[in-house]
């Protein structure tokens, strides 16, 4: 309720207090009563101590009467201060919160969901051993993405955690915020720790409509940043040409954070429209928005400066002999001109390149892919990567071609550079970079990702798949979930512990279809250990499965919690 102020009568009592109010200084005391100093002597008292300056309050005897009086004549000086402070007008209110029309949850998943929050915000043990039992916090996310496919909306209580959970952890941000809704958003804009809320909150109800181009100009020009972030997102998924429109009214005088970050919202929808504005962004007084406009260019084969890029490249990869067969040429560039400089070639190398191979990667990455079969006589990107490369630029050259093919997503590049789940990384076509190869991995079909991970596991086992699994969909498919399992009873049977492999495990915990966990449940027995096993690794092995048998069967009930009623 706002407040309501009361008129108070003018007496001579009241001005005083007024004045004090305002000036810090204490009112005459009444005739007969204590004098007390002004409150700056106070102070001064306090912080240079009542042996050296006395406050001249009164006070009794002892050795700690001049402080006992201090402290009194502080507390009387509060005490009139207050009283003299008169109610301040009440603030408009907000906005009534927009509705959400989405159906609420079962009651059963509403407990789930409170339970997995509290558990949140719980104080983590001391460490050591995990035991059997669950790690809800690890289960926020699936259950957040069930609910979601379900179009379930959040209860109202449960916004202010939500909110907390999304801003302590990044990764549960676009599920947390899509479950929090229209409410959410408009809970977030009251409250400063949760502005997070308000980026990239596209269709939120505290955007305009995008239709309405006066409110849209007024928010652009006027709204905080976070706003206008999620402002040009949204606009931008509406309609690219709109969103760059808008960009362009404000780009000469926006900060270059700020560039960085608007430009970065062309990634959605990019296009040859978008050619001219990237191309203005090549001579941005900051470097990073020129490499962003540089990367943004070059993921557009037909753009121009993919042209420049490629007359480049070709100019230093070639078709070469190698004996009697065909091979690759390489020479690289020997100067990065400012003409290469504009079109996003960084010309100082990181400590440890050298500046021949760091140019040329940067080149061939910022060429069209589609260049290099008709260079190579027509041959398909396969047969490309297969050739040897001459003078030692093998991995130069094929490092640059992977990091072209994830620009431009191109899945045969990305198929030909990975090559056969079973070739060691070390001999593999393009690239031993785990990192690399499971950004390769992210270009192709779902389905053929996981494919090739578990022919990956089942050739080399779990200790280099840790990032390869990290890119497969959940749940995973059957024959992927199968490869994780196997690999890790061989790991048991080998008598190593399994610590090594708790990333692993904890992956599967939250990424096997709940279905499996009937199937293993055999693995949760302690079989006899080999004499030469480590001691007590069974154990700790029969420890671990139960966890993943026990999480498996809490998802499966997750599951059937948040299934519609009938």
């Amino acid at each position: 309720m706002p407040r309501t102020t009361t008129a108070v009568p003018t007496t001579p009592r009241t001005a005083a207090r007024r004045t004090a109010t305002r000036t810090g200084s204490s009112p005459a005391a009444p005739a007969g009563g204590p004098v007390t100093p002004p409150w700056e002597e106070l102070v001064t008292s306090a912080l240079l101590g009542t042996d050296r300056r006395p406050s001249g309050a009164s006070s009794g005897t002892g050795p700690d009467a001049a402080a006992a009086a201090l402290l009194d004549a502080a507390a009387l000086h509060t005490v009139r201060r207050r009283a003299g402070l008169l109610p301040a007008p009440a603030g408009p209110r907000p906005a009534p919160a927009p509705a959400d029309p989405r159906p609420a949850l079962p009651e059963a998943a509403r407990s789930r969901l409170a339970q997995l929050l509290a558990d949140r915000a719980a104080p983590s043990g001391s460490g050591g051993r995990r035991g059997t039992a669950p790690d809800l916090t690890e289960l926020i996310p699936q259950w957040l993405a069930v609910a979601n496919q379900y179009g379930y909306r959040a209860p109202d209580a449960a916004l202010p955690p939500l909110l907390d959970a999304a801003r302590a952890r990044t990764d549960l941000r676009p599920q947390a915020l899509t479950f929090a809704g229209p409410r959410g958003l408009w809970l977030a804009g009251l409250n400063p720790d949760w502005k997070f809320a308000l980026r990239g909150a596209s269709g939120s109800a505290l955007l305009p409509e995008v239709t309405d181009r006066e409110a849209v100009r007024r928010l652009w020009e006027e709204g905080l940043f976070a706003e206008r972030v999620a402002l040009l997102s949204a606009v931008r998924t509406h309609d690219a040409d709109a969103a760059r429109a808008l960009l362009a009214t404000t780009w000469s005088t926006e900060r270059a954070e700020d560039r960085l970050m608007f430009l970065d919202s062309l990634r959605t929808g990019l296009s040859g429209a978008d050619e001219e504005f990237l191309e203005q962004g090549l001579a941005d007084r900051s470097r990073n928005v020129r490499a962003t406009a540089a990367e943004l260019l070059s993921a557009l084969p037909e753009s121009a400066l993919a042209r420049r890029m490629a007359a480049r490249a070709l100019s230093c990869v070639s078709p070469g002999l190698t004996g009697t067969g065909a091979s690759v040429a390489v020479e690289a560039p020997h100067e990065c001109d400012a003409a290469m400089q504009r079109d996003g070639v960084v010309a100082v190398p990181p400590s440890g390149r050298g500046e021949r191979s760091w140019w040329l990667g940067q080149l061939v990455e910022s060429s069209p892919l589609s260049v290099w079969p008709a260079r190579f006589g027509g041959r398909s990107a396969e047969e490309i990567v297969e050739l040897p490369v001459a003078d030692g630029w093998g991995e130069e050259l094929h490092a640059a071609w992977c990091r072209a093919a994830v620009r431009q997503r191109d899945p045969d590049w990305a198929r030909a550079l990975l090559g056969a789940p079973s070739t060691p990384p070390s001999n593999g076509p393009g690239t031993a970079s785990l990192a690399e190869r499971s950004k390769l991995l992210a270009v192709l079909p779902a389905a053929e990702r996981a494919d090739w991970v578990a022919g990956f596991i089942a050739a080399h086992g779990l200790s280099e798949a840790f990032q390869l699994l990290g890119v497969c969909p959940t749940p995973w498919a059957e024959p992927l979930g199968r490869s994780v399992v196997d690999a890790l009873d061989i790991a048991r049977d080998a008598g190593s512990y399994p610590w090594s492999f708790s990333g692993v495990m904890g992956l599967a915990e939250r990424c096997l279809n709940p279905a499996e966990a009937d199937r293993l449940e055999v693995l949760t027995t302690t079989p006899d250990e080999p004499a030469d096993a480590s001691p007590g690794a069974n154990g700790y092995w029969s420890e671990a499965f139960q966890r993943l048998v026990s999480t498996l069967r809490l998802r499966a009930a997750m599951d059937r919690e948040l299934i519609p009623a009938p």
